[in-house]
């Protein structure tokens, strides 16, 4: 009788800690409790001066919301992260919120989110309700990542208008979707594939002294926020070996993952 009284306890105790786990690395949608702000002028856009170095389309992505971050930003990793940002005041604050993209950097009273007004405002219920939430400054906030959408929309490359063919290389990578992160970049020539990894030289700029000539392939890495899942990525389109500072160049490809 006491022996199957202790073996049904270590059953249930193993199934609780079996849920417990399947929950903990099944969890999508949960919510970690913060702050948020917003900064002047933004009602609109975002800036275009971000420390992500996404320039304009740092400002205009995902219709003006967008925001920077403090601890999110992860030395740059965290450019381009889509989150969903939920305020909790009563009466004012809506139950979905608003899906924001991080530009830039930087944090105000123990915030993790400075945002755009524009985002900010979608917080609330109601127009009264934003001018409200506008009003209090500070607002305590849930948030969750999620992945980034962005349809009829490729991976894109922005070549920096510091860039100096053939002798010095930099981009950033626009409208890349999905939940993971980009944690390296190669730059291979097209031909005879050989590679070279790329630095890293702020937010989502990736840069190369004396790049490789000729038509260039960009892999990218792929990797979720504990680096357990990555995956390389080379896209069908290569960069021109006339490449020009300022120019935009298509990928020729979207990734969902």
């Amino acid at each position: 009788m006491a022996l199957h009284i202790l073996c049904g306890f270590f059953l249930t105790t193993f199934v609780f800690m079996q849920t417990l786990a399947d929950t903990s690395s099944s969890c999508t949608d949960c919510f970690v409790n913060s702050r948020a702000t917003y900064y002047p002028h933004s009602e609109q856009n975002g800036t275009a001066n971000g420390a992500c170095g996404f320039g304009s389309f740092g400002a205009m992505v995902n219709g003006g919301d967008v925001s920077a971050a403090s601890s999110l930003y992860r030395n740059g990793v965290g450019c381009g992260a889509c989150y969903q940002v939920r305020c909790t005041e009563s009466g004012y604050c809506s139950d979905n919120g608003v899906t924001v993209v991080i530009t830039d950097e930087g944090s105000s009273d123990n915030t993790d989110f400075i945002l755009t007004e524009h985002a900010f405002d979608r917080m609330a219920q109601t127009t009264d309700a934003a001018a409200y939430l506008l009003a209090l400054g500070v607002l305590d906030i849930q948030y969750t990542r999620v992945a980034c959408n962005y349809p009829h929309e490729n991976i894109t490359f922005k070549i920096d208008e510091s860039s100096s063919n053939p002798n010095y290389l930099a981009f950033v990578i626009w409208y890349q979707q999905g939940i993971r992160d980009i944690t390296a970049v190669q730059l291979c020539e097209s031909e005879n594939f050989e590679c070279k990894l790329l630095d890293r030289s702020h937010g989502a700029v990736w840069t190369s002294t004396s790049p490789p000539s000729g038509p260039l392939s960009i892999r990218m890495l792929f990797s979720d926020e504990d680096e357990q899942n990555e995956e390389w990525i080379v896209p069908p389109n290569n960069l021109p070996a006339d490449w020009k500072p300022g120019q935009i160049y298509d990928s020729g490809i979207q990734v969902s993952f």
